[in-house]
């Protein structure tokens, strides 16, 4: 295994059993506890300048932590994810009696923006899935149904890429099992049965001969499915032979164009809510943000008032 790939070493005992608790109790996801992991494990590696216990570090030593972060150039979101594991973690100490008091409690979150999501317009995913079609063969016909998918049902891409083939119940819904675990029901329109289909001929394409897989996107990788970056990189490809910016493309932003163009239609903001899986419907409220901007825009563009102006 090369290092670039091997697991960070636990700091301490107490984040090994702050993990697992997060694991046991809360029913966190495999990226979550990673994230952790190396989120501890970074915290820890600044403390042991000052030969400090990751479990043991006061409020100060903690405050001169995130300035650093804020000094390498981390963006706040970045940073108050930071601070939220940091929270987390000294309130298990705390309940669990290693520590009498928790030192972040008297530190302040940095201060958030709103940016709005990137937002691809409907021409450009007709575009997208123009591109992936041209491309033809086995490889085409996974990349339409990729793109197909993750327009329709607004799936996270590690939603999307570990799916397993007993998820697919009925011709006309997905069911798709997102963060913590909890399951939702997304239906599938017109267009992604149909390139589900076209998939579903060639698919076996993608395995060794006389090779059975449990996911609807096999892959011959270490993980047995296609991977989160793999799909980016795809996207990135046919954005290319579509004629669009590639740094205006990734699976999340197909889940924008999804919940974005579902609200210009007039769908609910609840309806949109369940089928993204947000726990709060202020998460998906943002992109009533995007449309208010856009017709700013539009009025700015247009309107012949503005124009003399």
């Amino acid at each position: 295994m090369t290092a670039a790939k091997r697991k960070p070493a636990l700091p301490s005992r107490h984040v090994e059993a702050f993990l697992e608790m997060l694991v046991a109790e809360r029913g966190a996801a495999r990226l979550t506890i990673a994230a952790y992991t190396n989120d501890l494990a970074d915290l820890a590696g600044f403390l042991a300048a000052a030969k400090t216990d990751v479990a043991a570090a006061d409020a100060a030593a903690l405050r001169r932590y995130l300035a650093r972060l804020t000094d390498a150039g981390l963006a706040p979101r970045t940073t108050a994810r930071r601070l939220s594991c940091l929270r987390q973690f000294h309130r298990f100490l705390y309940a669990e009696g290693v520590r009498s008091d928790d030192p972040t409690a008297a530190l302040d979150a940095p201060r958030l923006g709103r940016p709005l999501p990137k937002i691809l317009g409907e021409d450009e995913v007709g575009r997208l899935i123009a591109a992936a079609e041209a491309r033809g063969g086995a490889e085409g016909l996974r990349l339409v149904c990729l793109l197909e998918l993750l327009y329709a049902t607004g799936m996270r891409v590690s939603e999307l890429v570990s799916l397993p083939l007993a998820r697919l119940r009925d011709e006309r819904f997905l069911v798709v099992r997102g963060k913590g675990g909890k399951e939702r029901m997304v239906p599938l329109s017109a267009p992604a049965r149909a390139a589900l289909a076209a998939y579903g001929a060639v698919r076996g394409s993608f395995l060794k001969e006389g090779e059975v897989s449990r996911y609807l996107f096999p892959s011959r990788g270490a993980e047995g499915y296609l991977t989160r970056r793999r799909c980016g990189q795809l996207l990135k490809e046919l954005a290319l032979a579509a004629g669009i910016d590639p740094v205006r493309v990734s699976p999340h932003v197909l889940r924008h164009a999804f919940a974005s163009h579902l609200l210009d239609h007039g769908a609910d903001l609840r309806s949109v809510q369940q089928m993204l899986g947000h726990a709060d419907i202020a998460t998906t409220q943002i992109y009533t943000h995007v449309q208010s901007e856009r017709l700013r825009t539009l009025v700015e563009t247009h309107h012949p008032l503005s124009r003399k102006r």
